[in-house]
């Protein structure tokens, strides 16, 4: 049997809160985790538990900014591997980038 590849993938939402808006997706071979985060600070603040959990690598959303990938790359500090989806200015954030309101 094959080991399962567990990622995670965070976006930034206002009001979001990762302890309540949390979901799986789960396929035979890789396993990935939607979280959402109201700031930067709260997706820093998850690196450590991913972890914890096994998470083997980060992709974060196009809201993420520059500075914003920064800080989770910062966090990460080596543990996992971080991607980026990227938009210089995000349709879903008024085209404004992360960094302009994060």
């Amino acid at each position: 049997m094959s080991t399962v590849f567990q990622a995670a993938f965070i976006f930034v939402a206002p009001h979001a809160d990762p302890s309540r808006d949390v979901s799986w997706v789960r396929t035979e071979e890789v396993h990935v985790k939607t979280i959402a985060v109201s700031s930067y600070q709260q997706a820093c603040e998850l690196m450590d538990s991913l972890v914890e959990e096994g998470i083997k690598a980060v992709e974060l959303c196009a809201g993420f900014g520059h500075q914003g990938v920064a800080d989770v790359v910062k966090a990460a500090n080596n543990r996992l591997h971080v991607g980026v989806v990227r938009f210089d200015k995000h349709p879903c954030l008024d085209f404004a980038s992360g960094d302009e309101l994060f």
